[in-house]
């Protein structure tokens, strides 16, 4: 059993960190659309392509407004998988091991 305690420990550390990291992706694609950014710089172009396909569909969703809280929303949906679903894995670690 400790074979499966350690995967899931494993997994929740890993999604945590990997929601860590894109959590830092999204804010760094919110900073720097408050300046006007060349869209030829390889850095402005991984932001957008890592996070337009989360951004999009919040962004479609949301009432048409004169700001853009697509960012905001997909950074508290991250922080809310990382409170439910990273520690609800470690609890079942715990209860198995």
């Amino acid at each position: 059993m400790f074979v499966i305690k350690n995967l899931l420990e494993a997994v929740a550390y890993v999604l945590n960190m990997a929601l860590s990291l894109y959590m830092f992706i999204i804010v760094a694609r919110a900073l720097i659309s408050w300046v006007s950014p060349s869209p030829y710089n390889p850095i402005v172009q991984f932001l957008y392509t890592v996070t337009e396909p989360v951004l999009r569909p919040v962004r479609r969703r949301l009432p048409a407004t004169g700001v853009d809280i697509s960012p905001i929303i997909v950074i508290l949906a991250i922080v809310f998988l990382q409170q439910f679903l990273v520690l609800s894995l470690y609890q079942v670690a715990q209860l198995i091991g």
